[in-house]
């Protein structure tokens, strides 16, 4: 037995219709065609799926059935065709994203809540565990984008610019450093670092500075929140390096002093890795856009 969708639309038709004729007009169809198409039907099923001669026409024991295999799909497809049409005119879709900047939680959340509300048929998800593998995972289309401040040449994937920022050395008001006009990596050879808990690779007092001049501090803490990372450096347990958007509250704060790391300062530049067939999409256009705006108000508060 071969059923096609068009004959579980026709059974449907017929009976909401009560006859062939009015079926026939609703379907923009003659009837002959509708006739012959339910001939075909019964023919497959072997059976006759209308009691003849019935006003208004009745389904027999076997069109009940078929009726309700048409309640049951039909409802279904109609659905998956609107979800596919949501996905053609990029109004729906999966963003599953992944960060390898830890401290990127700290802007993120306020953009997904702005971006949830524009965009509320988009699946959106942090995953979590591929901090140090989240280039991998992104061209394994296992997620769609990835917060990075290393960007990497890699085929079909993009790396749009979100903005720039100041990693600053951060310690207690009274601690002996925070008479200096900036840091050096010399100046971190006695004290205890109190970071997050990466890769130190991935962090970006040692990318910039400490690893170029092979200076190694007294002791590492790890630690996962920023709030407890700035308990304890107001406690002069330890001194740290987080990026400026961070230190929103610091800045008005007389427990601590934020310096520049170098004379000069140094800079560095977050990224939104995606897919290239990704980054045109409308609501990834969109998220981008607002990835860009959050980070400098927290810069500027």
């Amino acid at each position: 037995m071969y059923i096609e969708f068009r004959h579980l639309r026709t059974i449907k038709a017929i009976h909401e219709a009560g006859g062939l004729a009015r079926a026939a007009e609703a379907m923009n169809i003659t009837q002959s065609a509708l006739s012959h198409q339910v001939k075909g039907l019964e023919d497959q099923v072997g059976m006759d799926l209308f009691v003849r001669r019935s006003k208004p026409l009745k389904l027999s024991a076997a069109g009940v059935k078929l009726l309700r295999l048409a309640e049951r799909v039909l409802p279904e497809m109609e659905a998956l065709e609107e979800d596919f049409r949501s996905l053609k005119s990029g109004r729906s879709g999966r963003l599953h994203i992944a960060i390898e900047c830890h401290a990127c939680f700290e802007w993120l959340f306020p953009v997904l809540e702005q971006f949830r509300k524009a965009w509320p048929d988009v699946d959106v998800d942090i995953r979590a565990g591929l901090a140090f593998d989240a280039l991998n995972a992104l061209q394994r289309e296992e997620v769609d984008l990835v917060i990075s401040s290393d960007p990497e040449d890699l085929d079909r994937i993009d790396f749009s610019p979100l903005f720039d920022y100041s990693p600053v050395f951060v310690a207690a008001a009274s601690h002996p450093l925070a008479a200096k006009d900036w840091i050096e990596a010399e100046d971190f050879r006695d004290e205890v670092l109190i970071a997050y808990p990466v890769d130190r690779s991935r962090l970006d007092v040692f990318q910039m500075l400490l690893m170029p001049a092979k200076v190694e501090p007294r002791a590492i803490r790890r630690v996962e929140l920023t709030a407890v990372i700035l308990l304890l450096v107001a406690s002069n347990r330890g001194v740290t390096v987080l990026p400026d958007w961070v230190l929103r509250e610091v800045k008005v704060s007389s427990d601590y002093v934020t310096k520049p790391l170098t004379k000069n300062g140094v800079t560095r530049r977050m990224y939104a890795a995606t897919r290239d067939d990704d980054t045109r999409k409308p609501f990834m256009a969109h998220l981008i856009k607002l990835a860009r705006a959050e980070p400098v108000k927290l810069q500027r508060a």
